[in-house]
């Protein structure tokens, strides 16, 4: 990543107002001193995301994303930091400092530069040919296919030339060299054919990354060739297990899930038909990569695999990928058509939505698949596949959700709930299965868990309500200390926070935030500076609700700098004794807001 000073960071922050950047993306509304929308990281229709011009912040109450002006690009259009930053400082007029890269460096960054420029000329070429009289052929079967002109030009579909060189002579009369050529897997160069193309008299589905940035092509042959659908090999700008078909339009949806399908038509046809949140993996099998990709957009995923047995092997595959990585699936009936873009020829987009609402849990799906493996008249078989649920079930080490599914695994296949309980918990006890269910927790555990949830929800209340009335420093200066806020990363943000006032009387929660270059962090962050504070009726109320948060963050503070001192620290044994006495000030004190 380069370099910048945190002086050059500030200045394309703050030249950049939030409210006029996010305002580019979401419908705002302004409701006091603060601008309310419909959050674009989760689906909601009552809208929790705030974006503050005071604290140049957004963050939302629904769903916790959270940041400043960096992060929110960072997140919306999945840029790293310093493509942010270029972003913005470009918006703002900002020259940024040209950094000097090693010949090795530079060589690298010029080989992409040149390979992307390769495959955008392809993919217009393509798309030109489409338009041709040399395409016709490839027309007519899009047209058969039923995708409109607008759809083929949405998603930049062409045709390759029936001659096996044609895009070849083309890049080489735009100044492309066989050094370069070679590496963008469009091109064979060999001594006894010369150059040739690698796609030829193929519809072609241009793959874009989640920048708009074409990486790659997928090619479906005209006519009897073979093999009939054929894929960019990978190269320097283009990995198959890290990029998705479709991706640079559905992360966008306003959808609440992700529908994740097989092939290139599929996703077509459901954006044609109004699913602007389909996706398929570019002719490889789900990998862990793009589970973590899918994950960066959503938390849902619903498989909307063909019908067929191998759709079904794809789908039991794809689900523990899935599930490792914290998302949620279900899966798609299609039948009795083989996949969407059959189902929503055969019966429309209405019907369809049917089939995502009425979509069938992972686990379920699993279960009704493996039953066909058994033989339910036959008792020893039946009696199997009973074991074989109950191993599964162990696979859920909450109690609750084990519950659960026990009893849905009951009810649908009419199993008696205290047999299959049963069932379970010997399996349990014999350490069959995944998981048994976890250790209860030790006496007292629980309570202390919920005291370090109460410490943390006390510490952010006091950060939140600095940065909302900046005069309260000068009130509390003398009783807390940056020292005071005990977690990590709270202490972290106190000691910018406390600075940041004793120099210029003001705080910059928007620079804070900046500070943090992990994503999850600078999320974190932005819900310290944004706890819910409850109103409360009076003056007094509040001035109440104050102290006696202060008085809980002093006595956490001492407690937790007495438990990791060194007994032999002077200091910080004089430091311990002093923060008690204030303490017992504290509780006899009236702490005034203003």
């Amino acid at each position: 990543m380069p370099f910048f000073s945190d002086e050059l960071i500030e200045e394309v922050r703050s030249r950049n107002d939030i409210v006029d950047v996010i305002g580019g993306y979401v419908r705002l509304q302004k409701k006091g001193s603060t601008y309310f929308g419909l959050c674009p990281f989760h689906n909601e229709k009552t809208g929790s995301f705030s974006v503050s011009p005071n604290k140049q912040m957004y963050y939302c109450f629904g769903c916790g994303a959270g940041g400043n002006v960096f992060t929110f690009l960072m997140q919306y259009e999945n840029f790293t930091f310093g493509e942010a930053m270029e972003a913005l400082a470009d918006r703002a007029g900002i020259e940024l400092p040209k950094h000097e890269m090693s010949e090795a460096q530079k060589r690298e960054a010029d080989k992409r530069t040149r390979l992307l420029e390769i495959n955008k000329e392809a993919a217009k070429y393509f798309y030109t040919l489409l338009r041709s009289p040399r395409g016709q052929k490839a027309y007519e079967y899009f047209k058969k296919r039923e995708l409109s002109d607008e759809t083929m030009q949405k998603f930049g579909l062409g045709y390759s030339d029936q001659y096996s060189d044609d895009l070849y002579r083309f890049l080489r009369k735009k100044g492309y060299d066989d050094n370069i050529l070679k590496d963008t897997g469009l091109v064979t160069i060999d001594e006894a054919r010369g150059g040739h193309d690698k796609f030829w008299n193929r519809a072609m589905f241009p793959i874009m990354d989640v920048h708009n940035r074409v990486i790659g092509f997928g090619g479906r042959v005209m006519g009897d060739g073979e093999p009939k659908y054929l894929n960019s090999p990978e190269t320097m700008i283009f990995d198959k297990s890290r990029n998705l078909y479709g991706l640079h339009i559905a992360r966008t949806t306003r959808k609440s899930q992700l529908l994740l399908c097989e092939g290139y038509m599929d996703v077509i046809a459901l954006h044609q038909a109004g699913f602007d949140n389909a996706v398929a993996s570019l002719g490889t099998a789900l990998t862990s990569g793009h589970a973590n990709l899918l994950k960066r957009y959503t938390k849902d995923v619903y498989l909307t695999y063909d019908s067929d047995g191998a759709g079904v092997k794809a789908a039991l595959r794809a689900i523990p990928i899935l599930k490792e990585v914290g998302i949620t699936t279900k899966v798609i009936n299609m039948r009795p058509y083989k996949d969407p873009d059959e189902f929503i020829k055969a019966l429309g987009a209405e019907e369809y939505q049917k089939r995502i609402d009425n979509a069938e849990n992972s686990f379920l799906f699993e279960i009704r698949i493996m039953r066909e493996q058994y033989d339910m008249n036959d008792p020893e078989s039946k009696t199997a596949f009973y074991n074989e649920i109950a191993k599964r079930l162990l696979t859920f080490p909450e109690e609750l959700e084990r519950t659960n599914y026990m009893e849905a695994v009951a009810e649908t296949y009419h199993i008696d709930y205290e047999s299959l309980r049963k069932l379970v918990n010997s399996l349990a006890m014999k350490n069959e299965g995944i998981t048994a269910r976890p250790a209860p927790l030790k006496s007292g555990t629980q309570e202390k868990r919920q005291k370090e949830d109460g410490m943390k929800q006390s510490q952010k209340l006091l950060l939140t309500w600095l940065i909302e009335n900046t005069r309260l420093f000068g009130t509390i200066r003398s009783l807390i200390t940056a020292d005071d806020f005990t977690e990590e990363i709270y202490h972290k943000v106190a000691e910018q926070l406390f600075a940041q006032y004793e120099e210029t009387q003001t705080v910059n929660p928007a620079k804070i935030i900046s500070s943090f270059l992990n994503e999850e962090e600078q999320r974190e962050v932005a819900g310290l500076f944004n706890a819910r504070i409850h109103e409360v009726e009076t003056k007094g109320d509040m001035e109440k609700a104050l102290k006696e948060t202060i008085i809980r963050i002093k006595q956490n503070s001492i407690e937790y700098h007495s438990k990791n001192m060194d007994p032999t620290d002077m200091a910080a044994l004089m430091k311990v004794v002093e923060d008690k006495r204030k303490l017992e000030q504290l509780e006899k004190l009236h702490i005034p807001i203003d």
